[in-house]
C-alpha cells in the first residue's frame, strides 16, 4: 500500500465514523403516568462499536407533558444507560415493572430480571435443562405479561436432547458432562432447522414464569412438530374462568409435497402458520407439568388451531376491550409461493365464554390489494406489529407499512376496514411508528441524506377544515449525531423517479405494466459525478427512502445512487409483485437497464462513469449486468450473490425459491429435491454464470462462509469461472458469517440489527 493509498485509507476511515456514531432507534414505548396530561416514554437505542467490533445497547426516557392545546414540552434524561450484556428489555403493561433479559452463552442459564422503579425484585436464573436462550428475532420472538403483572410467556429454545457419552470403558450410562476426560459425545440424531440464522438453535417453544415464585414452567400440549412464536395472552375478560395464551405455530413439515423438511424461514413469509390457543401452564398442578421435548407423537397435541381455514396467520393482537384478535396473513405469499406478497388483514370476534372446544369464524378486514388505481391504498406490506397498536378509540390500529419506495404509517379501523395514510402524502421520507401515546402516535423519520427524527403526530382540526394528522419534530439529545453527518451531504438531494416499463408484453397483467421506482440521491453537480446503481435483495423485498448509513456513507464520497425498486418489489400492489416470478435474469435486469437509462436520458448522470451494487438477489442482478451490458458498468461489488442456480438448488436452505423465481408460481407443482435435467439447464441459462465469458468490468465479491441461503460455493464458483476467462475479481471472505455480512471494522464483521455493509 503506497502513502496517497495509506492517507486515503485513513481520511475515509475518519468519515465513517462519523456515520457510525449516529444512533439506530431499536424500538420504544409509551408507559402510563398517574399524572393527567403526562406520559413517559422509553426508547432502546444501539450504537456501533467499531474498536469493539459490537453493537452498544442505550435506553433513554423522556416526560411528554402536555404544553398547550397543539403542542407537546418533551423533557430528556441527561444521560442514556447502558444495558449491558442485556438481549431484549421488555416494561410491564402499567409500566411499573420492566423484564430485563440477559441470554446465557455456551451453557450458562439465562438470566430473568424483574425490575421495578427503584431496584431489581427478582433475579431468576434459568438452567438449559428447562431451556436455552430466549428468541429475539422478528419471527419467533416473543414476550408477553399477563395484564395482573404477575406471569410472563416467551418464547425460548427447548433443552437440548441427551446425547450417547462414550468412555474408554465403553458406553456411559446417564448424562456426562463435556469436560469428562477420556470420553467422545454423540451428535445424536441429525434433525432439520430453520435454516439461515437458526442453525444452531433449538426448537422455539414455549414457557410461562410466575414472577412470584420464580417458577417457569413449559407450556403443555403443543405438538413437537410444532415451532412457535409471538404469544400474547388472552385478556382476562376474554377467558372467563380460564387463562389462555394465543401463539403462532409453524409445522416442520413444509417440504417438497408436504414431506418432512424445515425450509429456511427467514425473510421467507411464505411458510405456512397458524395461530393456536392453549391454556396457561400454571393452571395444572405442577406434577403434571411436562417438559416441552418430552418425545410425544403429534397425537398427544391439545393446542387449538384457530384459524385452520386459512394458510397463514401472525402477529396476532387483541383489541383493548379483548373482543377482537387481529392478525396478519401472508396467505398470498403461501398460495403463490412468493417468499414474500402482499398481505391481509383479518379478525375473529372473541367470546367472553370460549372454550377450547368452540370454533370461531375468521372475518377478512383488510383484503389484498392487486392493482391500485392511482393515490389509493397499495396493499399492506408490514413487517411488524406495535405490541400495543390501538389508538383510544379501541377499533383504530396504527401500522407502519412500505408504500411504493418510501415507508408510512397508516391507520386502519377494524370495524369498517377503512384503511388512511397519516403521514405526509407529499414527503420523500419514509415513517416507522414507534409506540401509542393515548391518541397521539410517536414516530420516527427519515430520509437515505437525512437521519433519524422522532417526531410525534397528533389529530388537529384547524378551523373550517377536516380533522387532519400534524407532525411535530421532537427536539432530542440525539439530534448531535444526527446534525454533524447531515451537513456532510447538506449538497445533496433526493428525488424518488418514476420509470414507465419499457415495451411492455401483451401477457403482462395491468399492475405488471404500471411504472416501478427509483430513488435518486444526486450530489451537487451529478452529472459529472460518478454514480453507483443498488440493487435490493428478494427479489420480493423494498429498498425504502429511508436512512441508511452505509449509502450515506457512499454519497458522502461524491457518488450519485440510483437505487432501483424493480418490478417484483412488495409495495406497487399484488399483479406487479408476481410479474417477475419465472422472468428472472431478463424482466429485472431490464428493469434496471430502464431506470439507468432514464437518469442518462434525463442527463442526471454521465454514463461512463456508473458502477453496480447489490446483495442476494441484488448480487444476482449485479453479476447480470455486468455480463449481459458488459460495455455499461466501470466496476460491480457483489455481497452474497446467487450466481448459479443450478448449482444452488442442492446447497441452499431455500430449494423452492430457485424454482420460484425461475419458473413461475406453477413451479410448485413440479419443485423437487432431485430437478430433472431440463430444470438443471433452464436454471443455469437463467443465472449470471451463463454470461461469465462476456463480463469486462472488475469485480469485488464479498462472500459469508457460514452463509446457508447462498452458499459461498456459488459465489466462488463464478469468481473462478471469471478468473478463468481472464477477468479481473477480488475475493473478500468472512469465514464465520452468515448471509448477511455487517462490517464494523477492516477485516472483521459483526452481526447487528443495523443494515451497515
Amino acid at each position: 500500500m503506497d502513502l496517497t493509498t495509506s492517507e486515503e485509507y485513513a481520511s475515509q476511515s475518519k468519515l465513517l465514523q462519523e456515520f457510525t456514531k449516529v444512533p439506530s432507534i431499536d424500538s420504544a414505548w409509551v408507559l402510563k403516568n398517574n399524572n393527567d396530561g403526562i406520559s413517559t416514554a422509553m426508547f432502546s437505542i444501539s450504537q456501533p462499536d467499531l474498536l469493539a467490533n459490537r453493537t452498544r445497547k442505550y435506553s433513554m426516557y423522556c416526560h411528554i407533558k402536555g404544553a398547550g392545546t397543539n403542542s407537546r414540552d418533551f423533557q430528556w434524561s441527561p444521560f442514556p444507560t447502558e444495558m449491558t450484556g442485556v438481549s431484549v428489555i421488555v416494561p410491564s403493561p402499567s409500566g411499573s415493572k420492566l423484564l430485563i433479559v440477559r441470554n446465557g452463552e455456551k451453557g450458562c442459564p439465562t438470566k430473568l430480571e424483574i425490575v421495578d422503579q427503584s431496584h431489581v425484585e427478582k433475579e431468576i436464573h434459568v438452567g438449559q435443562s428447562m431451556h436455552g436462550p430466549l428468541y429475539t428475532d422478528e419471527w419467533f420472538h416473543g414476550i408477553s405479561w399477563n395484564q395482573e403483572e404477575t406471569l410472563i410467556a416467551y418464547i425460548a429454545e427447548a433443552p437440548p436432547q441427551p446425547r450417547p457419552v462414550f468412555s474408554d470403558s465403553g458406553y456411559r450410562k446417564g448424562d456426562s458432562s463435556d469436560e469428562d476426560c477420556n470420553t467422545w459425545k454423540g451428535q445424536g440424531d441429525w434433525e432439520e432447522d430453520w435454516g439461515e440464522r437458526y442453525s444452531k438453535k433449538g426448537r422455539p417453544s414455549l414457557f410461562v414464569l410466575d414472577i412470584a415464585s420464580g417458577e417457569v414452567r413449559a407450556a403443555e400440549g403443543i405438538a413437537t412438530s410444532l415451532s412457535v412464536g409471538q404469544v400474547v395472552w388472552v385478556p382476562p375478560s376474554s377467558s372467563g374462568s380460564q387463562t389462555y395464551l394465543v401463539f403462532v405455530g409453524w409445522l416442520e413439515h413444509n417440504g417438497f409435497h408436504n414431506t418432512a423438511r424445515k425450509l429456511g424461514i427467514k425473510y421467507c413469509s411464505n411458510r405456512p402458520c397458524a395461530l393456536y390457543a392453549i391454556a396457561s401452564p400454571f393452571e395444572r398442578p405442577e406434577t403434571e407439568n411436562k417438559p416441552v421435548c418430552d418425545g410425544k407423537s403429534d397425537s398427544a397435541a391439545s393446542a387449538h388451531n384457530l384459524t385452520a381455514s386459512i394458510s397463514s396467520a401472525f402477529f396476532p393482537r387483541f383489541s383493548q376491550d379483548g373482543k377482537i384478535l387481529l392478525f396478519l396473513s401472508a396467505k398470498q405469499a403461501v398460495n403463490s409461493g412468493a417468499h414474500n406478497a402482499t398481505d391481509s388483514l383479518h379478525k375473529i370476534n372473541w367470546l367472553s365464554d370460549w372454550k377450547m372446544d368452540k370454533q370461531l369464524d375468521v372475518t377478512e378486514v383488510v383484503p389484498i390489494v392487486m392493482c391500485p388505481e392511482d393515490g389509493c391504498f397499495l396493499g399492506l406490506y408490514c413487517s411488524s406489529i406495535l405490541s400495543n397498536p390501538w389508538l383510544s378509540d379501541g377499533c383504530t390500529m396504527i401500522l407502519t407499512s412500505a408504500w411504493r419506495s418510501t415507508e408510512v404509517i397508516l391507520s386502519i379501523n377494524v370495524l369498517s376496514g377503512k384503511v388512511t395514510r397519516i403521514t405526509p402524502e407529499d414527503s420523500h421520507y419514509s415513517w416507522s411508528a414507534l409506540a401509542i401515546d393515548g391518541d397521539n402516535v410517536l414516530a420516527v423519520s427519515s430520509s437515505p441524506i437525512d437521519p433519524p427524527h422522532i417526531r410525534y403526530g397528533r389529530q388537529v382540526t384547524p378551523e373550517g377544515q377536516t380533522r387532519r394528522w400534524t407532525w411535530d419534530e421532537v427536539d432530542s439529545p440525539l439530534r448531535t449525531a444526527r446534525d454533524r453527518v447531515k451537513s456532510l451531504l447538506s449538497h445533496h438531494s433526493v428525488t424518488i423517479l418514476q420509470i414507465p416499463v419499457a415495451n411492455p408484453s401483451d401477457d403482462l397483467s395491468d399492475g405488471g405494466k404500471l411504472p416501478f421506482e427509483a430513488i435518486f440521491v444526486s450530489c451537487k453537480d451529478s452529472s459529472h459525478s460518478p454514480t453507483v446503481v443498488v440493487l435490493h435483495g428478494g427479489p420480493h423485498s423494498v429498498s425504502v427512502s429511508s436512512y441508511v448509513k452505509s449509502s450515506a456513507f457512499l454519497a458522502s464520497l461524491g457518488f450519485n445512487l440510483l437505487i432501483v425498486n424493480y418490478r417484483g418489489t412488495p409495495g406497487y400492489g399484488e399483479e406487479a409483485l408476481q410479474s417477475l416470478p419465472g422472468k428472472v435474469g431478463s424482466q429485472d435486469v431490464r428493469d434496471c437497464l430502464t431506470a439507468i437509462d432514464h437518469v442518462i436520458n434525463e442527463k442526471l448522470i454521465d454514463a461512463s462513469k456508473v458502477a453496480v451494487v447489490g446483495i442476494s438477489h441484488g448480487g444476482f442482478l449485479t453479476t447480470h449486468l455486468i455480463g449481459q451490458a458488459p460495455d455499461r458498468f466501470v466496476a460491480g461489488a457483489a455481497r452474497n450473490p446467487v450466481c448459479n442456480l443450478a448449482l444452488m438448488i442442492g446447497t441452499t436452505d431455500i430449494p423452492d425459491w430457485c424454482y420460484m423465481v425461475a419458473c413461475g408460481t406453477e413451479a410448485k407443482k413440479y419443485a423437487s429435491e432431485s430437478p430433472s435435467p431440463d430444470h438443471l439447464r433452464l436454471f443455469y441459462e437463467k443465472s449470471p454464470i451463463a454470461h461469465v465469458s462476456k463480463v469486462k468490468a472488475p469485480l469485488l465479491m464479498l462472500l459469508g462462509g457460514a452463509d446457508l441461503r447462498v452458499p459461498v460455493s456459488n459465489g466462488l464458483q463464478y469468481a473462478r469461472a471469471l478468473r478463468e476467462r481472464g477477468g479481473q475479481v477480488k475475493i473478500m471472505m468472512f469465514p464465520e458469517d452468515i448471509h448477511e455480512i455487517i462490517m464494523c471494522r477492516c477485516g472483521r464483521v459483526k452481526q447487528c440489527g443495523d443494515t451497515f455493509g
